[in-house]
Order: C-alpha cells, then structure tokens, then sequence
C-alpha cells in the first residue's frame, strides 16, 4: 500500500504515467536499414559510459603541469581497479566517435535530415563536433610527451588561421607556448565547457527525435512499412547492443590497457612520426599533402579554410538538399556523401600505414 502511495505521489508531480504512455505507443519502422537505428543508442550508452568513468577519474586526478602525470599514474598503479577504469574511458571514447559517425553518415545516408528533423541534424552535427573536442582536450590532460606534442602541434595548426589565427592560439593555450595553463584550460574545457555544451545539445537532441521519430529511407516513404514498439522490443535489442559493448569495452581494456608513456617536457625533442588519434588522422595527412604555396597562399591556410567551410557545409546539409519530398533520393549529395567517407577512410589507414 505504501509503494502505490510513493508511486502516486511521484506520479503526480513528475506525470510518470504520461511518460510511460507516450514511451508504449512509440513505434520503430523495421526494414532492411533498421540496423543502423540502432547506432545512435549506443553513442549515447558510450557517453554515460564516459561520464561515470569520467567522474571516478576525476577523484584522483590532479590538473597541473606539476601533478598531472604523477595523478594519472597513481591511478594505474596504486588506486583498485583504476588500470581498467582510465583504460575503459579511453577506449569508450573511441567507440564513441567511431558510432558517432557511423550515425552520422547512416542519417545522411538515409537522408533522415529532411523536413521536419532539420534542427535534429543540426545538433547532431554539433554534437560531433563537441566529441572531437572532447577527444582532443582529453588528450592532453594525462601530460605526457605524446600528449604534450600532439598538442603543440595540433594549436599550431589553430594558429595559421587567417586573422584570427593568434588570437585562437593563445586562447587554446592560454600563452604563447603549451604550459601547465594550457593544461588546466583544456582540463576546464574537458570537464565543464563542453559537458555543459552537450548537455544542452543532447537534451534539444534526444527531445526532437521523440517527437519526430524516427525517419524512412527515400525508398520508403508513403509506403507501408513493418513497426515495431519502442518499449519493451527495440529498447531490449538496444538493450543488447549495450550489454555487448560493455564485452567489448572490458576486453579491449584488459588486453590492451591504454598506456601512459613518459612525462611532458617542453625541452625535449618531440618524438619521431607523431601523429594525432585516428579521428584526426585524415586532416592531419591532407595537410601534409598540400604544397606549401598555392597561388602565393600558404597551402596549410587553404587546406585550414577549405575544412572550415566543409564542417559548416555539414551543418547546413538540410538547408542546402533542396529535395524535400522524402521519396526523392538527392543523388548528387549521395555521391560527395560517399567520396567524404571513401576520403576520409583512405586517409586514415593511409596515415596508420605510412
């Protein structure tokens, strides 16, 4: 009696019934795609993953080009379990851009950013780039030399840019060169800016995708097509692609821990073929592929300029895919789709090979 007396008073104030209604008439289009549906639920596992090890870290953690290194390897070596928990949160936040993309493109793919869902893809593509953020900022907090100089060399990058080139340097730095104020900027970046920024994001996200569905391939669309109920059968099948993602994430973290390397120093020499996380890998090879002068232009500032204007083209897909009627299948913006992704893949192993 007292357990019903609970659930009436929550229900009262926090219409858990609505809630509950509006989840068991929520339906899910199956087809052959179905698949890929799937991918969005298991970025956003991978988050929560990152933020409950994330926090725990945290505890230990210590941000100061002092303490940094000497926190982190306390964590390894001395705090139960901490091996496994900074193992997990590294190769969760790779997963995590991995589906992220993988989400990314299959909307694309599937043109599932067409009207109505066009803020939908807006924040997604946001959400991207927040994640990239958060890897690159992450990166560096451990203060080892790899981080330090990836580092280096990844602001150096920010700082060619036309006019506001040194201003962003500075501001990623907080100085001229990359100190113990860059890593508690990025620390600060890493934990609260961008948490703060993807909270906001994720919420309008999740929030428009409740409310428009989930959308139809163009071949599709004004046809009949299978449903399923959300709750209880396409949550428990999210259900055990978590389960196996936590398989996968246990397995990759014990066979192969993330390691920690040597400590930061600004005096050394940076080491031989350093190269940023796989998901920069591609930019980062084009731009050592351009020539130094186009038309009497520094080549990495075109190279610069031309992903800047690609990553806000991106943004704007649904604005400028003027086929709205969801049966039209835009097949010019299908192809660039797939030379981006045949681009971005080729470049990647090619750095990983190379």
């Amino acid at each position: 009696m007292r357990i019903e007396a609970i659930r009436a008073w929550l229900d009262e104030r926090l219409s858990i019934s609505t809630l509950a209604g509006m989840a068991q008439k929520k339906e899910v289009p199956v087809h052959r795609h179905s698949i890929w549906y799937y991918f969005g639920g298991m970025t956003l596992f991978l988050f929560v993953v990152q933020v409950v090890t994330g926090i725990l870290l945290l505890l230990y953690y210590r941000p100061s080009a002092e303490t940094a290194f000497e926190s982190v390897q306390f964590i390894i070596t001395e705090v139960p379990f901490g091996w496994l928990i900074r193992s997990i949160h590294s190769w969760s936040a790779n997963l995590l851009i991995g589906t992220l993309f993988i989400h990314m493109f299959s909307v694309f793919f599937m043109k599932a950013y067409r009207s109505p869902r066009e803020i939908t893809w807006v924040t997604g593509a946001l959400l991207l780039f927040i994640f990239l953020g958060f890897g690159f900022s992450g990166y560096l907090l451990p203060w080892n030399k790899l981080a330090f100089f990836a580092t280096k060399v990844g602001t150096d990058i920010a700082g060619v840019i036309p006019g506001a080139g040194h201003f962003m340097l500075r501001f990623l730095r907080g100085g001229d060169d990359v100190t113990g104020a860059t890593l508690t900027r990025f620390y600060g970046f890493h934990v609260a800016v961008l948490p703060a920024i993807t909270t906001v994001l994720l919420g309008i996200h999740a929030l428009l995708v409740q409310l428009h569905g989930m959308s139809v391939p163009p071949g599709l669309a004004g046809k009949s097509v299978k449903k399923m109920k959300f709750v209880p059968n396409f949550l428990l099948r999210d259900l055990i692609g978590w389960i196996l993602a936590i398989g996968v994430l246990a397995a990759l973290a014990a066979l192969f821990p993330w390691e920690l390397g040597e400590k930061a120093d600004a005096f050394a020499s940076a080491p031989a073929g350093i190269k940023p996380e796989w998901y920069f890998l591609f930019m980062f090879e084009t731009l050592k592929l351009v020539p130094a002068k186009i038309f009497t232009i520094d080549g990495e500032v075109i190279a610069i300029l031309a992903f800047s204007l690609g990553g806000l083209a991106w943004v704007l897909v649904p604005f400028f895919d003027k086929a709205t009627s969801g049966r039209t299948r835009s097949l010019a913006f299908t192809i660039a789709g797939l030379v981006i992704v045949i681009y971005m893949v080729a470049m990647t192993v090619y750095g990983f090979v190379m």
